[in-house]
């Protein structure tokens, strides 16, 4: 999913690379980055990625939009891309075309709900919803008269509340109030907010996965540059002790990660896809509270500045763990679906990954 011969990675690369760079981000005080960054996103076609051709789409697969948003963690994008892909996914699974620009989804948190009206109009308050300020439209799962819908609004017309995230980017809380849908049709049959969630789960996992795994490569950087005593701190059998653990909890990271995006991308469904999911989720959260403390406690004071990298990766995967359910949730959930099933049906379930 993530090899380098992926064209559609490597594009998505190429571009973080020249266009969103962590520090020259920093150095520029400025937001001036965005428009041309966002810009050759579009070109090539990575914030529709996910939906089909037939829909105003790339028609990609989802193992390479799952590609696409590790690699977004990996380089702290700090734009709606993954908030654009997932929208995007949201509307193709009803047929609904999806709009150019930016877009985000609601709802984001497990008890938040959207209603559609006997009137035709969205009515409901969530809150969380990620670059919801920033975004042109936005997708929404609601429950209707007639069971669950899936609609397009346009942001300007619901009402946006000031809020940021632990990374400074927009999240806010929206209101809609009779909102008149753009677009609207039903959801799949047994769709719910259960797999909205699920596959926000993941996303926001490999995005955590891939922050990690830079903030990995900033620290041992670090820790072979920085002299004292007269030699490198990575020569210290304390900071090499720290060094291992943060590699081990990044390996747990991106292994959860990818074992739930492959799943996605072979087709899982039902209890197959949730164990993966929430597994995801609950590791990455906690690897990402973990490796982050670790990182910073290796760099000193330096890491918390402003004008270090680090913070923009740690930062972000901390942040992300709030983001379609915190991993109490999903250990919650995860542990009400294996006592429902009972003790026998335990290792089965594990034993078929």
């Amino acid at each position: 999913m993530t090899e380098p011969e992926n064209i559609v990675v490597a594009t998505a690369t190429r571009i973080f690379t020249d266009l969103a760079d962590a520090q020259g981000i920093i150095q520029s005080r400025s937001a001036d980055w965005k428009a041309p960054l966002w810009r050759a996103l579009s070109d090539a076609g990575l914030p529709l990625a996910w939906v089909p051709e037939a829909c105003g789409g790339s028609g990609g697969d989802l193992a390479d939009g799952f590609g696409v948003v590790q690699a977004a963690g990996r380089a702290a994008l700090a734009v709606p891309l993954a908030e654009t892909l997932l929208a995007g996914w949201l509307l193709a699974q009803a047929g609904l075309s999806a709009p150019a620009g930016t877009m985000t989804l609601a709802p984001a948190m497990p008890n938040d709900r959207i209603v559609l009206t006997a009137d035709g109009t969205l009515n409901g308050s969530v809150r969380h919803i990620p670059f919801a300020a920033d975004a042109e439209h936005i997708a929404v799962l609601a429950d209707g008269p007639s069971g669950v819908v899936i609609a397009l609004v346009a942001a300007s017309d619901c009402r946006i509340m000031p809020g940021d995230s632990l990374a400074d980017e927009p999240s806010n809380a929206v209101v809609f109030t009779r909102i008149p849908p753009a677009a609207i049709a039903p959801a799949p049959a047994g769709w719910d907010r259960a797999l909205l969630l699920q596959m926000g789960a993941i996303v926001r996992s490999l995005q955590i996965a891939g922050a990690l795994e830079t903030a990995l490569e900033i620290t041992v950087r670090y820790a072979n540059e920085r002299v004292a005593f007269e030699r490198p701190i990575a020569k210290f059998q304390a900071v090499q002790h720290n060094l291992a653990r943060l590699a081990g909890e990044v390996a747990a990271a991106m292994t959860a990660a990818g074992s739930a995006a492959d799943a996605a991308a072979r087709g899982a469904t039902g209890d197959a896809l949730l164990l993966e999911a929430a597994a995801a989720k609950i590791r990455c959260g906690e690897a990402a509270e973990t490796a982050s403390a670790i990182a910073h406690q290796v760099h000193g004071a330096i890491g918390f500045t402003s004008e270090h990298v680090l913070h923009r990766f740690t930062l972000r995967a901390l942040g992300w763990r709030n983001d379609f359910g915190h991993e109490s949730h999903w250990a919650a959930v995860l542990g009400g679906r294996v006592a429902a099933r009972g003790a026998d049906e335990l290792w089965p379930l594990l034993a078929s990954r």
